[in-house]
């Protein structure tokens, strides 16, 4: 029960933190809405398809890409060094929070925010006349898993990677941009020549795109996605592994200064 009482507080502060700033929430929806309203559009005029159809398979690839990317992978970046810059994992160690609640706060709270955009990007496909055709259930696994890849890869980078809050605009770009083209979150994966859709097998952007496009527009079963499920459910693991070592390594980091 400390435990839990001490993430969900963690969670909350992040949240109403981010609520009286109100900017980085706002830019999340308008960025997505964006790119679902202009991928929704291209879709139904070049591949010639009703709006209800283009805007069922926008969706899910928005959400992956332009959604959860930016704010569960940025969003953890920016969080992480700004605590540092800030000196609250100082005043941290003079607390009697435990380190695992606070990763676990800062995991739940930008969950939230992947959930809270998940809602609001199908609400704005459903307008359009979008259905999620395939199981919810499945779909929720596959958003999941994409949020713990993405916060534990964000951990690993502002732990690791960026120093100060200006870095992480450049180290989000250049990671995460070619990865996002490659995963087919701009461009369908149907128009990649072979030896690139080779490639993407590799990018854990490209399975989450393929299976939540699969489960969300086509309706497929979990037995037709096995693969990708497997390889983001192996890759969300090492994620938040490798986030939690590299947040312990900070940690010990910051006691020395």
């Amino acid at each position: 029960m400390k435990y839990w009482r001490e993430t969900i507080a963690v969670t909350k502060r992040i949240l109403i933190e981010l609520l009286r700033r109100r900017r980085s929430l706002i830019f999340w929806s308008i960025f997505p809405i964006s790119v679902l309203t202009l991928s929704g559009f291209i879709l139904a005029e070049r591949a010639e398809l009703p709006l209800a159809d283009a805007f069922s398979y926008a969706a899910p690839s928005t959400l992956v890409g332009a959604a959860l990317f930016f704010s569960c992978l940025g969003g953890t970046v920016s969080t992480v060094v700004a605590e540092r810059e800030q000196q609250t994992l100082k005043r941290l160690f003079l607390s009697p929070l435990s380190g695992l609640s606070y990763f676990l706060g800062i995991f739940l709270a930008h969950s939230c925010i992947g959930i809270g955009q998940a809602l609001l990007i199908y609400a704005v496909a459903a307008f359009w006349g979008a259905t999620f055709k395939g199981s919810i259930l499945l779909g929720l696994t596959i958003i999941f898993l994409s949020i713990a890849a993405y916060v534990g890869l964000g951990f690993i980078l502002g732990t690791q990677l960026a120093r100060r809050i200006e870095d992480v605009n450049s180290l989000v770009a250049a990671f995460g941009v070619p990865l996002l083209i490659l995963g087919g979150a701009f461009l369908p994966t149907a128009l990649f020549p072979k030896t690139l859709i080779n490639i993407a097998k590799y990018n854990p952007i490209y399975h989450m795109n393929e299976a939540l496009v699969s489960v969300s527009s086509k309706g497929e079963s979990v037995d037709k996605i096995t693969s990708h499920i497997v390889f983001l459910l192996a890759f969300a693991i090492v994620m938040i592994i490798g986030g939690w070592l590299s947040y312990q390594r900070m940690l010990i980091v910051e006691r020395r200064l």
